[in-house]
C-alpha cells in the first residue's frame, strides 16, 4: 500500500461502509429502490446515485450536464443543487443500471486508494468547485458515504451499523463542528462551559467551553458546574446532528440539565451537514 498513513482509517472507513451498501443492494427488487430514507427528500435510489456520483468526481470524472427540475422541494441551496446533480440525472436508471454502475465505481475507487500516493494536504476539487486537501476530502467520503448507510439500512428495515470504523470517522467530524453550534449558532453565553455525555455503541464525554471572547473549543476534560449538559445516545446524537429527525421527534431520548432555554437553542441549531 502506497497510501499515506493519515489517510488509511478513512480508505478503510469507505470501504467497509460502500461494501456494506453493496451488499444491502443486490438482493433488491424494483419497488425496493424506490423506498423513503431518512434522508429528506432522497428514495435508496436517490442515495445510492449519490454515492456513485461523488465518488465519480474523486475519481476526476467530469460532472455530468443537466438541467434540475424546479419542483424539487427539498433544494434550497446551491449546495443541495450541486449534490441534487448527481442525483437526478439518474432518477430513471433501472436497478440493474443501478447496481452495474455502483459496482464499476466501487472497482475503480478501491483501485485509485490502493494506488494513492499523494500526500494528504495536495489540493483536490471539493464541493461547488472549491479547493480542499485530499486528507479532507477523504474524511468527508467516510462521513458521508457511513451516514448513508445508516439511511439505507433504516429504509430497508436492516439494524444501524454504529460501531463500524465510518462511525468514529463520524463522531471526529461532528464533534469539530460542535464548537460552531454551541458559540455561534446556539450563542452560549461568554465564559460558560457545556457538557455533551454521549453513551451507545461509540460513546464520549465532551465540553464546550466559550471564552470571553465567544469562541468555542472542545475539549475532553468535564466541567464543573456546566451552563448546561446535555445526555443522548450516539444514535440520536448522529440522526440530529445530519438533520434525519427534529429535536421534538427525540425529546425522549434526550436529557437536559442546568440552562434548559440553552439546551434548546443547541438542539435547534444542531445540524451540521449543509
Amino acid at each position: 500500500m502506497s497510501l499515506h498513513p493519515t489517510l488509511q482509517p478513512y480508505a478503510d472507513a469507505w470501504t467497509h461502509s460502500v461494501e456494506a451498501i453493496s451488499e444491502l443492494m443486490q438482493p433488491l427488487v424494483e419497488a425496493d429502490w424506490n423506498r423513503r430514507t431518512p434522508c429528506p427528500g432522497w428514495s435508496v435510489r436517490d442515495i445510492v446515485s449519490h454515492i456513485i456520483g461523488m465518488d465519480c468526481e474523486m475519481l476526476g470524472d467530469p460532472r455530468p450536464i443537466h438541467a434540475l427540475p424546479r419542483d424539487l422541494f427539498h433544494v434550497t441551496n446551491e449546495h443541495q443543487r450541486y449534490m441534487e446533480m448527481q442525483v437526478d440525472v439518474r432518477r430513471h436508471h433501472t436497478s440493474p443500471e443501478m447496481t452495474s454502475e455502483l459496482e464499476y465505481t466501487i472497482i475503480r475507487r478501491s483501485r485509485q486508494l490502493r494506488n494513492e500516493s499523494r500526500d494528504p494536504g495536495t489540493k483536490v476539487r471539493g464541493p461547488l468547485g472549491a479547493e480542499i486537501t485530499l486528507e479532507e476530502a477523504m474524511r468527508y467520503r467516510a462521513f458521508d458515504i457511513w451516514v448513508h448507510e445508516q439511511d439505507l439500512r433504516a429504509a430497508l428495515g436492516r439494524p444501524a451499523e454504529l460501531d463500524s470504523p465510518g462511525a468514529h470517522v463520524a463522531r471526529d467530524y461532528l464533534l469539530a463542528a460542535l464548537p460552531d453550534v454551541v458559540a455561534v449558532k446556539a450563542d452560549a453565553p461568554r465564559s460558560s462551559a457545556i457538557v455533551f455525555d454521549v453513551h451507545g455503541p461509540v460513546e464520549f464525554l465532551r465540553t464546550i467551553r466559550v471564552d470571553i471572547q465567544g469562541r468555542g473549543t472542545l475539549e475532553t476534560a468535564p466541567a464543573l458546574g456546566p451552563a448546561a449538559t446535555l445526555a443522548l445516545d450516539w444514535e440520536t446524537y448522529v440522526r440530529l446532528a445530519c438533520g434525519r429527525v427534529t429535536p421534538e421527534a427525540v425529546a425522549d431520548r434526550v436529557k437536559t440539565e442546568g440552562d434548559l432555554d440553552l439546551a434548546a437553542a443547541i438542539l435547534r441549531n444542531f445540524v451540521v451537514t449543509a
